[in-house]
């Protein structure tokens, strides 16, 4: 069994920030992986957290249940829902695959890695507290400012500013291809594993 969490806020004032971005990546592989008749979300309010549970065949190996979920808790408070939901279903930490922001990576950038801190991100480090482990794996989607000193703008933002912000002009189109790719990405490690979706998806 998979656990797949997408981080992000509840209602429509956060929808389109950057900080949804897992929101959008987890909504966007629903679609792709479920008929439009099918894929409503289950709002859970014992779970704190929207849900899908569907059941994925690879073509090579077991019949696996995998659990999609939005927690509705607010990003800080992320590892309530996760916590709840993977006591209930008795899911371990190397089973759960969270999708989340990652100011320190450029836009359109995507890592997807297990363990470590959450580097400064709250939600992260909030299912870190409430799972007592780090041994969950992260697909970290770029969201912050272009690493090529001539793009930068000539203002200084802050992480916390620029995360509830919105996609303009040509980042919108990047960040449109990226939730393409996060979406691709967990695909390939539903259908080969996560260290297949490594070697494809890892910015270099």
């Amino acid at each position: 069994m998979k656990l797949i969490v997408g981080l992000g806020n509840p209602g429509s004032k956060y929808e389109s920030t950057r900080h949804n971005i897992g929101f959008l990546v987890i909504d966007h592989l629903l679609k792709d992986l479920e008929p439009v008749s099918k894929s409503n979300w289950d709002k859970n309010d014992k779970l704190k957290s929207e849900i899908y549970i569907f059941e994925y065949q690879p073509k090579i190996g077991k019949l696996e249940k995998v659990i999609l979920a939005k927690p509705l808790t607010y990003m800080n408070n992320s590892g309530m829902a996760v916590s709840l939901i993977s006591n209930f279903y008795k899911i371990k930490p190397k089973d759960i695959w969270i999708i989340h922001d990652e100011f320190d990576l450029p836009l359109g950038a995507m890592k997807i890695r297990s363990g470590g801190s959450g580097a400064g991100h709250h939600g992260v480090e909030s299912i870190i507290d409430a799972l007592k482990s780090d041994k969950f794996y992260r697909f970290r989607m770029g969201i912050g400012l272009a690493n090529n000193k001539a793009e930068k703008p000539k203002f200084r933002i802050k992480s916390n500013e620029l995360v509830l912000k919105g996609f303009r002009g040509n980042e919108a189109s990047k960040a449109r291809v990226m939730i393409k790719r996060g979406s691709k990405a967990l695909q390939m490690a539903l259908e080969k594993g996560i260290e297949s979706s490594q070697n494809q998806f890892n910015t270099k």
